[in-house]
C-alpha cells in the first residue's frame, strides 16, 4: 500500500495515540514507530507519558483530574504539533474513555488514530519493568492504574495489539497500516 499524500507529496500529519496498561510495551511501539517513520522519511515526534510528566505537566499528580488534564495537555499539543506538519505517537495509559474522547475532540476525529496496546495486567505485572505494579501491591502508590485506579479499555479502536501475543515488530507493522488507511482516509 502507497502513502496518501497532500499536494507536497507528504503523508497527512496524524496523531498516533496509543493506550494501555503500564508494561503494555507503549513506549517500545512508539520508538519502533519512530524508527519506520525515520526510514520513510515522515516527520514525527513522540509524546510519552514518562516524558511529558517531567516538564509539560511536571505540575500533575495522578487524581483523575490530573490524569484529565494531562491527557488535555498532550493532546493540544499533538494538535499543533499536526497543524505544524508533524505526525505525533502518543504513548500515555490515558486510562478513561472520556479522556481519549477528549483527545480524539482536540486533535479531531479524522487526524486521530486510537491504538489499544492490550496486554493483560498479568503480563504488564510479569513485565514490570520500572517495579510500580509490585510498590502499587505494596500499597506505596496511590490510584494506580490497574490496581487501585481503573482502566478502561477502548470500545472503539481503530486497531487493537495485544504484545503479549505478536512481537514488536508485527506490532509495528500493524499500526502503520492502521496508520496508512487512515492517510486513505484524510489524503
Amino acid at each position: 500500500m502507497s502513502i496518501s499524500t497532500h499536494a507536497n507529496h507528504t503523508p497527512a500529519p496524524l496523531t498516533i495515540w496509543l493506550t494501555g496498561l503500564s508494561g503494555s510495551g507503549k513506549s517500545t511501539l512508539a520508538q519502533g514507530l519512530a524508527e519506520r517513520f525515520g526510514g520513510e522519511g515522515v516527520l514525527h515526534f513522540i509524546l510519552d507519558g514518562d516524558t511529558v510528566r517531567t516538564g509539560l505537566c511536571r505540575d500533575l499528580g495522578f487524581s483523575a483530574a490530573d490524569r484529565k488534564e494531562n491527557i488535555r495537555r498532550v493532546a493540544e499539543v499533538a494538535a499543533l504539533m499536526n497543524r505544524a506538519g508533524l505526525t505525533v505517537i502518543c504513548a500515555l495509559i490515558s486510562p478513561l474513555l472520556e479522556d481519549r474522547r477528549m483527545a480524539r475532540e482536540i486533535i479531531g476525529a479524522g487526524r486521530f488514530v486510537e491504538v489499544h496496546v492490550a496486554a493483560s495486567l498479568e503480563v504488564c505485572e510479569q513485565r514490570d519493568p520500572k517495579g510500580l505494579y509490585r510498590r502499587a501491591r505494596a500499597g506505596a502508590i496511590a490510584d494506580f492504574t490497574g490496581i487501585s485506579a481503573p482502566y478502561e479499555a477502548p470500545t472503539a479502536a481503530e486497531l487493537v495489539v495485544d504484545t503479549a501475543l505478536m512481537g514488536i515488530d508485527e506490532a509495528v507493522a500493524r499500526v502503520h497500516q492502521a496508520w496508512l488507511a487512515q492517510q486513505d482516509l484524510v489524503g
